[in-house]
């Protein structure tokens, strides 16, 4: 059975549902994350991919970027790119979820929380990954079909399709 597209009509819909998730979803994780430098510092540390003299800088500069993107996609300014910069980021948060997985790190991502240490069977890779991968989907398909409803950035979509005699008016 063909995969069909969305309807036309459910679509700015979808893509804002896409671009409001998103935006809560980043914005939430970076806020998180600012007040407290030194958890978000031993949550990229705990991580053990990077030399000890970039910690800061990503602990510093991750957040941000979360936070930027998440506003972005809110109010619906520049979503193709925020849509973008997000997968771009589920990408790296993905690779190094997995990469403590498979090295047998005992983490908490620190994705909502201060990250760093846990004991022995409390880590959630699994529930990482596959959250990661769901937002990773989403931020693709936003990336796809960027014209949403209620977005500052972009014109107002038309409610219907111009007729064929608006079309040819217009060129």
């Amino acid at each position: 059975m063909p995969v069909q597209r969305p309807s036309p009509s459910l679509l700015p819909w979808a893509a804002t549902a896409a671009r409001l998730l998103l935006g809560v979803v980043f914005l939430v994780a970076g806020a998180l994350k600012v007040p407290d430098p030194a958890a978000a510092e031993r949550a990229v540390r705990a991580y053990q991919l990077l030399p000890e003299a970039l910690v800061p800088l990503a602990a510093f500069g991750l957040p941000v970027l979360e936070v930027a993107v998440g506003l972005a996609l809110l109010v619906g300014v520049a979503v193709r790119a925020a849509a973008l910069g997000a997968a771009v980021l589920l990408v790296v948060y993905l690779a190094a979820i997995v990469s403590a997985w498979a090295r047998g790190l005992q983490i908490d991502c620190g994705c909502f929380s201060s990250g760093g240490t846990v004991a022995q069977g409390q880590t959630a890779y699994p529930w990482d990954v596959a959250r990661d991968l769901a937002l990773l989907a989403v931020a693709a398909a936003l990336a796809r079909w960027p014209r949403s409803r209620l977005a500052l950035g972009g014109r107002d979509l038309p409610t219907a399709a111009p007729t064929r005699t608006e079309t040819s008016r217009a060129h």
